[in-house]
């Protein structure tokens, strides 16, 4: 029998611990609205803060620490930039040289930022962690899960299907129940309404532009290294050049540098033939998929399940679906309505619900016809 959950992280949180003793947590600030909110709410409700702002890209972090001062809490900031360029910006500039489409909001959340909270939370003497995500979290069955938060265009919920159980337990979501409007509401009442009017940060926090001028920036090789390559139709014929295979991604229609007479979509990359392939959108859309690298919270609920949705990119909508195991230890995931651009390296992310039940990364499609036709 399922247990009763526990809804909002806050609630979880507190109706665990709450003994008349001031608790500590350790907050991911980075200067802007989300962050600011959730260390005002946490205030409020009796926690004691200490601001952690890690910079790993740009100028140094002046905001961050002016509105800790404002809101009269401990400030720390880890400059890991050197580090964040090893781990996470090399991940990046890697998977294009693979023809790979990546997310390094997903690499980043486990590797490095949820990571160093941990480790400055335990220095700091701090039990918790919170950062201002807009998710929640619920417990089912001695095991803690993240939940889509209400604000549906501001879920993040996505990208931190890699963290575990030892993270999640720490965790606290304030934001999960609120909507963007209403945290700038939240912080105009606070009185911080310059802090509540501003414009929304990058959902990549190192890239300005597009993201091949950053490839040519950080890697001065890589035209060198890849070089031009042929775009080519399904039947290998070749249509014209282009400017080499880690400048496309799948599903790409806009910027491809070529006159067909028809509307044109990048199909498959080929990065060891340097060779992308164009069609129609009908070619795009597909019932099946291959995925690799799974996390499940519960397998057994995840392989048996009837209401399993996944979602194969930050706000696509969650498609139905169900999971077989395959011999190579992959999973191949039949979609019960048709998607459509399906991108290696892109995250695939599953869903009972609202709530996550396991991640996983999309894998190469090449040879996908043996599983289906079996």
């Amino acid at each position: 029998m399922i247990q009763e959950c526990w809804t909002y992280a806050c609630n979880f949180i507190m109706d665990r611990s709450m003994e008349g003793t001031q608790k500590k947590v350790l907050v991911g600030m980075s200067g802007g609205i989300d962050s600011t909110a959730t260390c005002l709410m946490l205030k409020e409700q009796g926690y004691d803060i200490v601001g952690l702002t890690m910079w790993v890209w740009g100028d140094e972090p002046v905001e961050a620490r002016r509105l800790a001062e404002s809101m009269g809490i401990e400030h720390h900031v880890a400059d890991e930039r050197e580090a964040f360029r090893q781990i996470i910006v090399q991940n990046f500039i890697d998977e294009y040289r693979q023809g790979r489409t990546p997310n390094p909001c997903v690499m980043c959340n486990p590797l490095f930022k949820f990571r160093i909270l941990t480790e400055w939370a335990d220095r700091l003497g701090c039990a918790y962690i919170a950062t201002g995500h807009y998710t929640r979290l619920e417990e089912r069955n001695g095991k803690i899960y993240i939940v889509a938060g209400d604000d549906d265009k501001k879920d993040q919920s996505y990208f931190l299907w890699r963290l575990g159980q030892d993270v999640l337990r720490r965790c606290i979501f304030p934001l999960g129940e609120y909507t963007k409007l209403k945290v700038r509401d939240y912080l105009r009442d606070k009185g911080y309404t310059l802090k509540a009017d501003e414009g929304e940060s990058m959902e990549v926090c190192f890239i300005q532009g597009d993201y091949r001028d950053f490839l040519r920036q950080h890697c001065p090789e890589i035209d060198a290294e890849v070089g031009k390559g042929w775009f080519v139709n399904s039947e290998g014929v070749k249509l014209g050049e282009h400017k080499g295979f880690p400048y496309y991604t799948i599903g790409q229609r806009k910027g491809l540098e070529i006159a067909l007479g028809k509307p044109a979509y990048v199909l498959k990359i080929n990065p060891q033939k340097n060779t992308v392939m164009l069609g129609d959108a009908e070619q795009l859309r597909t019932r099946y998929m291959l995925v690799e690298q799974e996390q499940l919270t519960d397998e057994a609920e995840v392989m048996g399940s009837d209401s399993l949705t996944v979602r194969i990119r930050y706000r696509s909508r969650p498609i139905p679906c169900s999971l077989r195991r395959l011999d190579d230890g992959r999973l191949l995931v039949h979609f019960h309505e048709e998607a459509s651009a399906i991108a290696p390296g892109q995250s695939a992310v599953f869903y009972i619900g609202r709530r996550v039940v396991g991640g996983s990364f999309i894998a190469s499609q090449r040879g996908i016809g043996m599983y289906v036709d079996n």
